[in-house]
């Protein structure tokens, strides 16, 4: 019957298709096209959570012996905002949440590294368009524009098959027994992604994006 057994992929109720096949086939050629004229480095930013609670992954053991991953029952998370280029990745730690300061912070972290003027695309998320980050992006005059991405659509962002990398290749069943070492194993994991050109290239081609005006 030409059936297979597969895994379901998670999509969000609220995602509005025709809005996203917009952005993708009108507002994105423009933003690409926009950014070429300008000079403009584009960089996809956005946030994920690392745990002490491992990742799970198939690993060899032998025969009827079932691996045992232990971590800490009140496990603790990292917060990591991170922006991608065509080249290059930055990111940022946090042990708390990423608020509005972190979000400054970033920006600030962005176009000390980034030479030239930056185009930033983001999701909607509330800390991106607070008083504060639109204040501190608007005191940097031309440097900085800002464009945002769909609601529920994070496979438009380069940057999410990221996380999905090193999650589920560095850091799958890795079990830190404090943030001290979660967050050096994190470290550890994106600079080495990063060192890799055709892993980057490739988290571009995985969200569809044409990539012909950048």
């Amino acid at each position: 019957m030409n059936w297979s057994s597969q895994k379901p992929a998670r999509r969000a109720r609220e995602r509005k298709e025709d809005k996203i096949k917009q952005w993708k086939e009108e507002q994105w050629p423009r933003i690409a096209a926009a950014a070429r004229q300008e000079g403009r480095t584009i960089v996809f930013v956005d946030e994920s959570g690392l745990s002490q609670k491992p990742a799970r992954k198939s690993t060899w053991s032998p025969e009827t012996e079932t691996p045992v991953l232990e971590f800490n029952f009140s496990w603790k998370k990292l917060s990591c905002i991170g922006g991608i280029t065509l080249r290059s990745v930055y990111f940022q730690l946090h042990e708390s949440s990423i608020k509005s300061d972190e979000v400054c912070g970033f920006v600030d972290h962005l176009s000390r590294h980034i030479k030239g003027p930056i185009l930033i695309v983001w999701d909607g998320l509330r800390a991106h368009w607070s008083k504060q980050v639109k204040a501190h992006i608007e005191a940097r005059g031309e440097r900085i524009k800002i464009e945002q991405l769909p609601a529920y659509a994070p496979e438009l962002n380069p940057i999410e098959y990221l996380w999905g990398y090193i999650k589920g290749n560095d850091l799958a069943n890795f079990c830190a027994k404090d943030l001290v070492e979660l967050d050096a194993a994190t470290r550890k994991a994106i600079l080495r992604t990063r060192r890799i050109k055709s892993h980057l290239r490739a988290f571009w081609i995985q969200s569809e994006l044409d990539l012909s005006d950048i």
